[in-house]
């Protein structure tokens, strides 16, 4: 455990903070606020009452809100792991959870979540409207440190649980906080979850540490419709009504908000610092989000990092890119192009114990530019292999496309194919010859064995909803694939001389 007296440990900050400017808020809900006195104070009192109960792990499950961060701030204090759950993990997925991680307390707005899936032994009021419940479950060995288990907010099936040190977490608040120009006048809105790390480390603690308001609330109080739906206007308002100053967005939420915008709606006047991750970002997008006012940052991060490890910067951004990395992240791109990062990491798989290599192996596929900032060009196991035997990532060739007005989305396709075939949602009612154009501008700047040989119009958008896209933003290839597959098969099954020649939509 960190000790509470090292400068940057975010417990630290919250006393120092509490002595200097008592009645500053720091967190305010729909219902009630707390100035950084009072939160101290009810932090130390929920540790002692959690630490009485002799929980060996405690999981949370609840809406964003005053209750959800004190819940997790008691647990820091307590010493006790933590594992958020996701509002909107099936039963399945909680069931999983709760045994996996032998989660044996839960905090919760919603005490029967657990009916007929885990076995609650007692159960009682804890802090508005959390109940802590009492489950029998067996015992499990965490890694030595383990502060937070965190799971990734677009993963489906079995989760799987990354664990985080108390000292890794704030080293990443402490970083980003200086990255982003936190101060003690921000105010910040919280968009995402709690559950997901990025709002949880940037949205939480970052704001906490600097001395500044978070504002926490529902999610349809800010837009959020379900796990897959967002009311763009709505989002926009709880900005204005909250006069944030910053804000966390994954990308389907800016290109939202960007289309809002552009069809008149008004600006938030405050915002000075808008982050965005979770998966890439069309340069175009972020461009537009420019040119309508919205100061949008993007980052690159993953939860075995604690959350963010590179990030554009006011005064220090470039569109097209991640960022540099944060102070704390030291980072290299190896012979194979993968990209390698040290500082901040985790202490291992939940379930899968046993030491881990100093640099971490990120998976995904980048190179820096002259200026040390981080382009991103794709997952390495997403890389697929043409007949001609030449390496491809999809994610390069989408993200060129995506340039394109007329694309506003794209899934590449081509393993064991002599072309490559994309599957397009066009932009607005972009028809055919318009989507033709865009393709030969993509393919003008593209290698020969990269080229798109045909295309075919996506059946929907690419969306959580039909489980096309993550709830970050990243498209799920293999359902995309099952979903067009046979009109994908067609094409290769039709003259494939036809790629030779004119493009033509499939």
């Amino acid at each position: 455990m960190v000790p509470p007296d090292s400068q940057h440990d975010l417990l630290a900050c919250l006393r120092r903070h509490a002595g200097r400017a008592p009645e500053a808020v720091a967190i305010e809900g729909s219902a009630e606020s707390l100035g950084y006195a009072t939160l101290i104070a009810e932090i130390d009192a929920l540790a002692a009452r959690l630490g009485a109960q002799g929980p060996r792990v405690v999981g949370l499950l609840a809406e964003n809100g005053p209750d959800w961060a004190l819940a997790d701030l008691a647990c820091l204090a307590a010493g006790l792991p933590l594992v958020p759950l996701p509002t909107f993990f099936s039963r399945e997925q909680l069931a999983h959870v709760v045994a996996q991680a032998g989660i044996d307390c839960l905090l919760t707005d919603r005490p029967g979540a657990l009916a007929g899936i885990a076995t609650v032994t007692d159960s009682g009021p804890f802090r508005g409207a959390l109940h802590l419940l009492h489950l029998r479950s067996a015992p499990v060995a965490l890694p030595r440190g383990t502060a937070k288990v965190t799971f990734t907010s677009g993963t489906t099936g079995a989760p799987k649980g990354v664990c985080l040190s108390r000292e890794a977490m704030t080293t990443v608040a402490s970083s980003l906080a200086s990255a982003s120009g936190a101060h003690s006048g921000d105010r910040h809105l919280a968009v995402l979850p709690l559950s997901t790390l990025l709002e949880n480390i940037g949205g939480l603690y970052v704001p906490l540490m600097a001395g500044a308001r978070t504002r926490l609330l529902p999610g349809e109080a800010v837009g959020l419709l379900g796990s897959s739906s967002v009311d763009p206007v709505r989002m926009l308002s709880a900005l204005a009504e909250a006069q944030s100053s910053s804000a966390i967005l994954v990308p389907q939420l800016l290109q939202a908000l960007v289309a809002a915008l552009s069809g008149g709606c008004e600006r938030p006047a405050g915002l000075r610092f808008v982050a965005v991750g979770g998966a890439p970002v069309p340069a175009r997008v972020i461009d537009r989000a420019h040119a309508l006012g919205l100061p949008v940052f993007e980052g690159y991060g993953l939860s075995e990092c604690g959350s963010v490890v590179t990030l554009n910067r006011p005064g220090d951004a470039q569109s097209g890119t991640a960022g540099r990395p944060l102070d704390h992240v030291q980072l290299r791109i190896d012979g194979d192009g993968a990209v390698q990062v040290r500082g901040a990491g985790f202490l291992g798989y939940l379930g899968e114990p046993g030491e881990h290599a100093t640099w971490l192996d990120t998976g995904d596929l980048g190179q820096l530019d002259a200026n040390g900032r981080l382009c991103l060009l794709g997952r390495r196991k997403h890389l697929f292999i043409t007949a001609f035997g030449r390496n491809v990532s999809p994610e390069w060739i989408e993200g060129e496309l995506l340039t394109q007005p007329a694309i506003a989305q794209a899934a590449v396709f081509g393993e064991g194919r002599p072309w490559n075939v994309a599957v397009i949602v066009p932009c607005g009612n972009a028809d055919d010859q318009a989507i033709d154009a865009a393709i030969r501008a993509t393919n003008e700047a593209l290698p020969d064995y990269a080229r798109i040989g045909r295309w075919l119009r996506a059946d929907a958008p690419f969306s959580p909803a039909n489980d096309q896209l993550t709830g970050n933003g990243r498209p799920r290839r293999g359902v995309i694939a099952a979903a067009h597959a046979r009109a994908i098969e067609d094409i290769y099954c039709h003259d494939e001389r036809t790629h030779h020649g004119l493009l033509r939509r499939a």
